[in-house]
């Protein structure tokens, strides 16, 4: 790379404006890191087949765990991280898949589902161990209790080789936390 380009990294109130002139490198703020390769080459000599290095990093952030893990009769917290914020989620298993709603009760959101053992699941129906309300596990939907016709928020997953990946698009991390 010929022409030197402006990287600015910004983590909470740290910042750092830096040029660049070569092709790979980092810029490093507090916590943050930004990696970038622009020649195809990584640092090590390897390819990185026009960025590969920053998706194959960008998949281990968004790594929530393993599918086996969430249980057929239950759910399995984890966090979703947005730079400082966390939000507290639940993976469950349902008949096509595993789906992803955060932890919290639409009528009382301090409420968590999951209290860390594994929130009840009831037939095709998840159920707030506080207030009683039903939610449909394939949507989300609550058909009986305080928060009748409400929705439990949900967090977009999908299912890669045998594993859990964020893909909501709010979020650039998550972390199982019962582990």
């Amino acid at each position: 790379m010929d022409e030197s380009v402006r990287v600015a990294v910004e983590d909470g109130d740290e910042s750092e404006v830096v040029r660049i002139r070569g092709a790979e490198g980092e810029v490093t703020v507090g916590n943050a890191t930004f990696r970038f390769d622009v020649g195809g080459v990584g640092g090590d000599g390897n390819e990185t087949d026009g960025g590969r290095i920053v998706e194959a990093e960008a998949d281990e952030r968004r790594y929530v765990a393993p599918a086996d893990a969430v249980p057929d009769r239950g759910t399995l917290r984890f966090e979703a991280i947005s730079g400082r914020q966390r939000i507290d989620g639940i993976l469950q298993r349902v008949e096509d898949g595993i789906v992803a709603w955060e932890n919290s009760c639409p009528h009382k959101p301090e409420v968590q589902l999951d209290r860390g053992l594994g929130a009840l699941v009831d037939g095709d129906q998840l159920v707030c161990h506080k207030h009683g309300a039903r939610f449909n596990c394939d949507d989300g939907y609550c058909t009986r209790g305080p928060c009748r016709g409400r929705s439990l928020s949900p967090i977009g997953v999908t299912v890669r080789d045998g594993d859990v990946f964020l893909t909501d698009d709010r979020f650039e991390a998550g972390q199982r936390l019962d582990v």
